[in-house]
């Protein structure tokens, strides 16, 4: 897989939950904005992805500028699609470890 992170943007916009995991380390961390741990691995990142796709379907992430540097990504997303009708703007501060996706933040 030559960017995990590219892989798992196209897994999330096609709602492919198992496609999306296998870019994740086994041990993923995620977690918000306040450095607050939202899930500690891949079973539960997994169980909260399948639950947010089967809620909101039609949610699709583009990335308005990316920035790579060293084993770090930066993404900033527009997200479209909610059904409210709603648009959301997000950064994602992604680590790799291994060529897959080891640690995120959302802010």
């Amino acid at each position: 897989m030559a960017c995990p992170v590219e892989a798992q943007l196209i897994a999330y916009n096609a709602r492919d939950v198992e496609a999306f995991m296998r870019c994740y380390t086994h041990d993923v961390v995620l977690e918000n904005a306040a450095g607050e741990v939202v899930c500690a691995d891949q079973d539960a990142m997994r169980e909260r992805y399948a639950a947010a796709f089967a809620r909101e379907p039609n949610v699709f992430c583009t990335i308005l500028h990316r920035i790579r540097h060293g084993d770090h990504v930066v993404d900033h997303e527009h997200l479209t699609g909610y059904l409210d009708g709603s648009t959301r703007h997000a950064v994602a501060i992604y680590r790799l470890r291994d060529g897959l996706i080891a640690h995120v933040r959302f802010l």
